[in-house]
């Protein structure tokens, strides 16, 4: 379908491409959304719902809602697993899409996180019976030149690797996992289970602002998302399995909106909060870990037991960040990040985490915003 109001393009499809992608069609105006992976909804798809006994605002079901939105909106043409090569200014511009290497291995099969990724199934090369709707990969990626009038750049952002703090164990001990991980945990079986032999924890630890505000890293930033998510997952926990015990070791608490200073009583009654960062974490029998803290008013170190360790990673710039800045003419801020600031005079915009952290519902908020701007660029709006 051909809008009268332009065309812009959209770089990432995450929740902040997704947005803006939505509200640019909700005026008429075209989008070509382009995504590097395989499937739409970035990082934010691959959470699951929080509620207990009421909505916790995490903003997992808005990202499915605005995905099958996308999905289904004939204004919105979608280009998976396709990348932008090269964009030169005209009247307005010319952008070279090639097909991006990500994908499946030629023996694999991957399967998107929601019913509302389309295609759910991509398979590699070699495979030869696919689940019902699958694609190949050799089938996905665009190769092409568009035509835009305006760009919308929302690449996203990296969670912080946790194996370079090595004295943790990522990667070395099965129930040292992190915030992400856990989400799909819950995600898959419905209730939180140990990696290591499938049982429920009885004690439960997590560590805030691994890769935040962490000097010797160079990452000053507060993710803005860590504090909020913990303590709505632990809820959960809590909720499906009252006698867990769960300690959340921090620095500051954050935030989590208007709500927050009545929750934050509230779970404080049963969750245990200690203001120290723990040093190292070390393996035990029947894959129970050890943490060592110095907590706030203590002389000496202390020891505790757990039975699953959880990493809250932070927010922290995307690998293409550099060549992003370079292919848009856009500046980076001094926490790496792109400068959506240097942005917006010429037509080009940025949206969501690729300017910096920031929560589900502050992204959507963030792009709408966005492309409001885009369209009063268009002469769409006023």
């Amino acid at each position: 379908m051909k809008s009268q109001n332009g065309k812009v393009m959209v770089v990432g499809g995450g929740i902040a491409g997704l947005t803006a992608a939505w509200e640019l069609s909700r005026q008429n105006v075209s989008v070509e959304l382009v995504e590097k992976s395989c499937f739409l909804g970035g990082h934010s798809i691959g959470f699951t719902c929080k509620a207990t006994e009421k909505c916790q605002q995490c903003g997992a079901c808005s990202v499915e809602e605005m995905l099958a939105n996308v999905v289904n909106e004939p204004l919105i043409n979608v280009h998976l697993r396709t990348e932008v090569k090269d964009l030169q200014k005209s009247d307005g511009f010319r952008a070279t899409l090639a097909k991006s290497d990500t994908g499946p291995g030629p023996d694999e099969i991957i399967k998107g996180f929601s019913k509302n990724n389309d295609p759910l199934w991509v398979a590699g090369s070699n495979v030869s019976k696919l689940p019902s709707g699958a694609v190949k990969i050799d089938e996905m990626g665009s190769d092409t030149e568009l035509e835009v009038d305006a760009v919308i750049v929302a690449t996203g952002f990296a969670p912080f690797d946790p194996t370079l703090k090595g004295t943790y164990g990522y990667g070395e001990w099965k129930n040292v996992i992190t915030g992400l991980e856990l989400e799909q945990i819950l995600r898959e079986n419905r209730k939180i289970l140990r990696p290591s032999d499938g049982k429920p924890p009885e004690k439960i630890a997590f560590i805030q602002c691994v890769g935040s505000r962490d000097k010797r890293l160079g990452n000053l930033w507060c993710s803005q998302v860590c504090c909020a998510y913990a303590m709505r997952m632990a809820s959960v926990i809590k909720h499906d399995n009252p006698d867990t015990d769960i300690t959340m070791f921090y620095i500051d608490i954050q935030n989590t909106g208007k709500e927050f200073p009545v929750f934050y009583q509230n779970i404080k009654s049963w969750l245990k909060f200690v203001r120290a960062i723990p040093v190292d974490i070390y393996p035990l029998e029947n894959d129970r870990l050890k943490l060592m803290q110095l907590a706030e008013g203590q002389d000496e170190p202390s020891m505790e037991e757990f039975d699953m360790v959880v990493l809250a990673v932070g927010i922290t710039p995307g690998p293409d960040t550099g060549k992003m800045a370079e292919l848009f003419n856009l500046a980076v801020n001094e926490d790496g990040f792109l400068d959506s600031n240097s942005a917006s005079a010429n037509g080009i915009f940025v949206a969501g985490t690729a300017a910096g952290p920031g929560s589900i519902i502050d992204t959507m908020a963030g792009a709408g915003k966005t492309a409001y701007e885009a369209m009063k660029f268009l002469g769409v709006t006023k």
